[in-house]
């Protein structure tokens, strides 16, 4: 698994656990709805600017959302 893909699926999970399409995280990000699904998809690597945008849609903070893919990225790297 690549990095990519682990925050992809942490942005996925936590969306979801916040009851939120994707249309409406991208809106409240300011981000196209297809950007969102690529970035779940693992094919898009998110900037810093928008992991904190993210973050914030998600009532996240920015590290959290970090030190949650680095934990997948590591379960599945060892």
């Amino acid at each position: 698994m690549e990095v990519e893909q682990a925050f992809g699926k942490i942005l996925r999970k936590i969306r979801m656990e916040n009851s939120l399409s994707q249309e409406e995280l991208a809106y409240i990000c300011g981000l196209d709805r297809t950007y969102i699904s690529l970035m779940e998809r693992g094919k898009r690597k998110p900037t810093i600017n928008t992991i904190f945008e993210l973050a914030k849609g998600l009532d996240e903070r920015p590290s959290d959302l970090i030190s949650l893919t680095e934990e997948l990225f590591n379960l599945n790297v060892d």
